[in-house]
């Protein structure tokens, strides 16, 4: 598990904890040391004034199932504001029945809010080759759990880099250094939106220094 920006719980005192929850898409797989999206987040947040610490608990290879095991843990340890849950390739990769990617990422969402977090999801597709049926109940996984939980959704967390080969590292699977600014652009206006929401309540001291 990378850690970023990290601190003890009780020394963030004007500082929340975004916690994100990820498969190798989020882990830097491939990449080198700060490349990855989740990195250049916190340095977005710290540049816009926003007094968040980012905790990458991300693992390559992980899958939804794996990531419901872990995550009580994570929620105990580090008592997130805000939880992003970048999960589900893994899963499509292995043909993994539908409904159980949709139960065990309602199932995190929920304990996620029943720990006092907001919750992001991040959408995931599969190429065609996986047949139209499975590819299109796989899609739909995301916008009902969103539907279900009241979670916000990025749509697509791929969008625009899953089909370039300039943004793709070579396996066509992960993306590159090129390819990860674009992912946290794809991932920010959801972010953004939920740190305001926080930001506009009494006593949360971390407003931005500027509109």
């Amino acid at each position: 598990m990378l850690v970023v920006a990290w601190q003890p719980a009780h020394a963030a005192d004007a500082q929340r904890t975004l916690l994100v929850v990820g498969d190798s898409l989020s882990a830097g797989f491939g990449l080198e040391p700060g490349q990855g999206w989740v990195t250049l987040l916190q340095d977005r947040l710290e540049a816009r004034g926003y007094g968040y610490r980012v905790v990458n608990a991300s693992i390559s290879g992980d899958t939804t199932t794996a990531g419901l095991g872990r995550l009580p843990r994570a929620l105990r340890l580090h008592q997130p504001a805000i939880v992003l849950i970048e999960l589900g390739g893994n899963d499509g990769l292995r043909a993994t029945p539908v409904a159980l990617i949709r139960d065990n990422l309602a199932a995190m969402v929920r304990l996620a809010q029943a720990a006092g977090a907001r919750v992001i999801l991040a959408g995931m597709q599969m190429p065609p080759n996986y047949g139209m049926r499975y590819t299109a109940d796989f899609a739909a996984v995301w916008p009902a759990v969103a539907k279900a939980t009241g979670a916000p959704l990025i749509g697509f967390f791929l969008q625009g880099v899953a089909l370039d080969p300039a943004l793709m590292q070579a396996d066509g699977i992960h993306p590159n250094a090129a390819g990860q600014p674009r992912l946290l652009d794809n991932a920010w206006p959801v972010i953004e939106q939920e740190v305001r929401a926080l930001a506009a309540k009494p006593g949360h001291g971390t407003r931005p220094a500027t509109p």
